[in-house]
């Protein structure tokens, strides 16, 4: 079953004859391709919550402390499921 995507992450020492500097340039470009679309999420959803909030500040003080409240609750629910997860693999 082969969808197309055959990318190796991990080079071989025995195969990359190249100097240090473009190993560490390739491995960067890896790790970013990995890791930035996690830093754009939590920047964006960080964002979200900020916009939110202000938001329902200038409605009413009772809305934003339900939404803070429940925000807050909610947060703490996901990070959790997060961290079982990531316990049990």
């Amino acid at each position: 079953m082969d969808n197309g995507v055959e990318e190796r992450l991990l080079v071989s020492v025995e195969n990359s004859s190249s100097d240090l500097k473009s190993r560490i340039w390739r491995e960067s470009k890896l790790l970013w391709r990995i890791a930035f679309p996690s830093i754009l999420s939590r920047v964006t959803s960080f964002g979200l919550i900020v916009v939110t909030q202000s938001f329902l500040g200038h409605v009413d003080e009772i809305d934003l402390a339900a939404y803070a409240l429940v925000q807050s609750i909610l947060l703490r629910f996901v990070n959790g499921i997060l961290v079982i997860t990531m316990l049990l693999l």
